[in-house]
């Protein structure tokens, strides 16, 4: 059986700031801060993060003594571990909700960092690592989320550093939805890596022309390029990819082209190159594509007016244009319509998906072992569910209070449990359901939810009950993004 911690928690994220002290001197942090381990007001989503990892069994036998090192399980003393949060972009444009529905709260952070550097010790690394969307403010995600204040915990409480890094070559300025403005970033002082899964990858056999392939820019050249001829290739961080261990830290929220986003698709922010990703098929679906469901007249202009607008736009041309029919789109149309591939019909972004998890799963600092019989890679999912994010995901979610926190070593595993938290069918999530058959590159152990068993505790009480995947409901169905609306819902009768 594949375990997975669920820890319950309080509904909200009140009280807490920067830089997020545990509130209680837990044990097991005294090696770590002496005498102020227990600094700070009291944090409950703290207790969540150790209530999940004590509920998902690591170093059990040592827990409550101020020698648990839930990590060290995982990693050994000297090793480099990377922390990769889901920090998509700065704002949530969603009325009358909030930040914390888009993106990973700084409290969790703070508590699987402080594990970090105790797994890692004095000869060992810590670092933050994320490339969020090419239009976010990475300096105003550094202040939202208390990052700033972190890094100078550590340098001034261990005199360590826990680096962070914008893992963008680029970011951008759009205005009508048109980007105009870019400008260059230093990436990953490590570089980057070319990844090629060749014949590996989702996407062979699968029936999609690459020529159709649409990615994060204008152009897409690069993106066809790199997916043709038997060749697919993806430009990943080289940190994240020579790290001993990875804490992958997403957001439970919707998403609108994989239906969740979670523990597979947060990896999609190890990329150097987000034009490689291919986000959805240009076209109908009697076309070959998967932008749009049907065969509407509208939809269908739309599309070929969009791909003039690219043509444009690569070339650095109508600009001017294509802001003002965006305008008049909006006016006319508003935004809940279904464009780009953000629907449940979408073929490509979810083989993607599972493409870098393939990619990672099987790379280490030395190279990619592809021909190992299972992952050489060891990676923690914790997932931030204490506000959770439904509708519009991930980039605009109303906010749901759910007071969790999901921890596996398992990402399949991680996904499942969630999804059961927002009353969605995991057979209608093609990313969860196909990668549980896959037959090779294996990239999870579960090849049914019946294989998994979750551990539940509440985070006050610390008695974990044991309890089947189907015993894990949710108290609250999640409304779908409104292109999966009516097809993803779990079914009650």
């Amino acid at each position: 059986m594949i375990r997975v911690g669920l820890a319950r928690t309080l509904r909200h994220y009140r009280g807490l700031e920067a830089p997020y002290g545990p509130g209680k001197a837990w044990p097991e942090l005294a090696p770590l801060f002496g005498d102020r381990a227990g600094n700070g007001p009291p944090n409950h989503v703290y207790a969540a993060v150790r209530a999940a990892l004590y509920g998902l069994g690591l170093d059990a036998a040592r827990f409550g003594s101020e020698f648990w090192n839930p990590l060290g399980d995982l990693v050994a003393r000297g090793s480099s571990i990377v922390l990769k949060p889901n920090f998509i972009r700065h704002w949530n444009p969603h009325a009358g909700a909030s930040l914390e529905s888009v993106i990973t709260h700084g409290s969790v952070v703070r508590a699987l960092a402080d594990y970090a550097f105790l797994a890692a010790g004095t000869e060992g690394s810590v670092t933050l690592a994320e490339a969020p969307q090419h239009d976010c403010d990475f300096s105003r995600i550094r202040e939202l989320a208390g990052l700033d204040r972190l890094v100078d915990f550590y340098t001034t409480t261990l005199g360590r550093s826990l680096d962070i890094i914008d893992l963008r070559r680029e970011e951008v300025r759009y205005r009508d939805g048109v980007v105009v403005e870019r400008r260059s970033l230093p990436g990953d002082p490590r570089g980057y890596r070319l990844v090629d899964l060749e014949r590996r990858s989702c996407f062979e056999s699968s029936g999609l022309d690459p020529r159709r392939f649409r990615g994060a820019d204008y152009d897409p050249g690069p993106t066809t390029l790199h997916h043709t001829n038997g060749h697919h290739e993806y430009l990943l961080s080289e940190t994240v990819l020579s790290a001993d261990l990875i804490l992958n830290l997403p957001k439970l929220k919707t998403h609108k082209k994989t239906g969740v986003t979670l523990a597979l698709k947060n990896m999609v922010g190890i990329n150097g190159d987000k034009n490689l990703l291919p986000h959805h098929c240009v076209g109908s679906i009697d076309e070959g594509g998967d932008e749009f469901p049907g065969a509407r007249a509208l939809d269908r202009v739309r599309s070929r007016a969009t791909e003039l607008a690219r043509h444009l736009l690569s070339r650095g041309i109508g600009v001017r244009l294509v802001r003002f029919i965006r305008r008049l789109e909006t006016a006319a149309r508003g935004d809940q319509f279904i464009r780009s591939g953000n629907w449940h019909g979408n073929r490509t972004t979810w083989r993607m998906c599972v493409d870098l998890n393939r990619c990672l799963y099987y790379s280490t600092r030395s190279g990619q072992h592809f021909d190992a019989p299972e992952p050489v890679r060891r990676v923690l999912s914790v997932v931030d569910g204490v506000v959770a994010g439904e509708g519009d995901g991930p980039l605009s979610p109303g906010d749901v209070p759910l007071g969790a926190i999901v921890a596996a070593c398992d990402p399949i595993a991680a996904d499942l449990a969630c999804v059961r938290l927002m009353g969605f069918d995991e057979s209608r999530l093609p990313k969860l359901a196909q990668t549980m058959g896959d037959t090779a590159l294996r990239i999870t152990a579960v090849r049914s939810p019946d294989d998994v068993e979750v551990f539940e505790i509440d985070a006050d009480r610390l008695e974990p009950s044991r309890r089947k995947l189907d015993d894990i409901t949710s108290t609250r169905a999640f409304a779908p993004h409104p292109g999966w609306r009516g097809f993803v819902e779990r079914s009650t009768g």
